[in-house]
């Protein structure tokens, strides 16, 4: 039995929770760096634990053990499990590679519809004004990069808090966030555990997106006045697209909280003794994710190795 295999598919249950308590002491831009880069490491993790022990088991096809010199004796004397083993992680690598694909897919569908819904519409610099009493306003990333928003959005905010609204979309932007949130999606689409990860990503997005509006108005008392009044608008809103994690919206996230923190000071990174801690906690989530991977494809190329050793002093 592969030891670091089935450690990678552990290791996330324990690992998420971990991440999400580090990332929460750091600064939203960093924090959100932290929660995207964990995840992908954590769900790559898996899918090559998974695969290592599908290859464990396919060593005990006749053929496939004759072209690697490996008795098949051998190999159900020491490894008896191995077949049945790899058929469940067969079936879980094939569920997990097919929910992986939707995730993917479903984000790509939300971008192209919300393409086709602005579409024919004249853009103001990078700014799309849709005709709709509704009020929403989201990031549209692609080339060119868009701000959506609708005329009730628009009429729902004072010339000023409007400033707020398009900085807050254009951080969106500027800081390739779509990318963060789809890596996390897909990353929980993987790994049951890596689900917990969804919501902190979100909140430390529209954090950053916060803070870089705060910074562009100069006025953090305006901007969580221009979160709290945009989301209180969008709440009874009928949406002009379809929209989800693939498309950030100034109203995402939990907004209470957001405008709790827009009121305080602005974050500062941690230093000292903390910041080397929650580094140190961080490197060693990624460290023992990159182990877990690299030993369980090392221990397979050892077993190999060991079986072909086997031929070889059988043929003496």
């Amino acid at each position: 039995m592969n030891t670091p295999a089935l450690a990678a598919l552990v290791l996330p249950w324990l690992a998420a929770p971990a991440v999400r308590a580090l990332a929460a002491r750091l600064t939203p831009r960093w924090a959100a760096l932290a929660v995207a880069g964990c995840a992908a490491l954590l769900a790559a993790g898996t899918a090559v634990g998974l695969s290592v022990l599908v290859l464990a088991g396919l060593l005990h096809l006749p053929w496939l053990a004759a072209a690697g010199r490996l008795p098949a004796a051998w190999l159900a004397a020491t490894s008896p499990a191995a077949v049945p083993t790899a058929a469940a992680a067969g079936l879980l690598l094939a569920a997990v590679t097919v929910s992986a694909t939707r995730a993917l897919a479903a984000q790509r569908g939300q971008l192209a519809a919300a393409r086709r819904a602005v579409a024919g519409l004249a853009a103001e610099g990078d700014t799309v004004v849709v005709p709709d009493p509704a009020a929403e306003a989201f990031a549209l990333p692609g080339r060119p990069g868009l701000v959506v928003v609708t005329s009730g959005m628009l009429a729902a905010l004072d010339e000023r808090e409007r400033r707020v609204l398009i900085a807050h979309e254009r951080a969106h932007l500027a800081g390739r966030h779509h990318l963060f949130s789809r890596a996390v999606h897909v990353a929980a689409a993987v790994h049951p555990a890596l689900r917990g990860l969804r919501a902190p990503l979100d909140l430390h997005l529209e954090r950053c997106a916060d803070e870089d509006a705060a910074r562009t108005v100069g006025d953090r008392p305006l901007a969580a006045r221009a979160v709290a009044r945009g989301a209180l608008a969008a709440a009874d809103r009928r949406r002009t697209a379809p929209r989800g994690a693939a498309l950030p919206a100034a109203d995402a996230g939990p907004v209470p909280l957001r405008v709790a923190a827009l009121l305080a000071p602005a974050p500062r990174s941690p230093r000292g003794r903390l910041l080397h801690l929650i580094v140190a906690g961080l490197l060693t989530v990624v460290g023992v994710t990159a182990a877990a991977g690299l030993g369980s494809a090392y221990d397979l190329h050892e077993y190999v190795e060991q079986g072909q050793a086997t031929t070889a002093t059988a043929n003496r």
